[in-house]
């Protein structure tokens, strides 16, 4: 069930910042070329790809970091484009951690 409900929000998500990113300038969604995206991460900030995720046949999410902190969230969907969702510091690795453990 987490993983359905999951799923239908990552969809949600996605359908919503596809229409975000056709508004004019002032939405604070970043979208461009992958590419183009992650030279800036690596040129601006030092961020290199931690890892990542596929939403269904949708999307596909990056998390990027940096070894000062910093962090970023990229989505590419199935036509290329690619949106920085999130970015912020105080990037912290932790180990996975099961569920119904402290952390989890």
């Amino acid at each position: 069930m987490a993983r359905f409900f999951s799923y239908r929000w990552m969809m949600l998500a996605t359908t919503a910042l596809m229409a975000l990113s056709s508004l004019p300038a002032r939405a604070q969604v970043i979208c461009g070329g992958h590419d183009h995206l992650v030279a800036r991460l690596a040129d601006a900030f030092g961020e290199k790809r931690l890892g990542y995720g596929v939403a269904g046949q949708v999307a596909i999410f990056e998390v990027f970091v940096s070894p000062g902190g910093t962090w970023t969230i990229l989505m590419t969907d199935v036509k290329g484009q690619s949106c920085i969702l999130a970015a912020g510091d105080g990037w912290e690795d932790t180990r996975a951690t099961a569920v119904g453990q402290p952390g989890g």
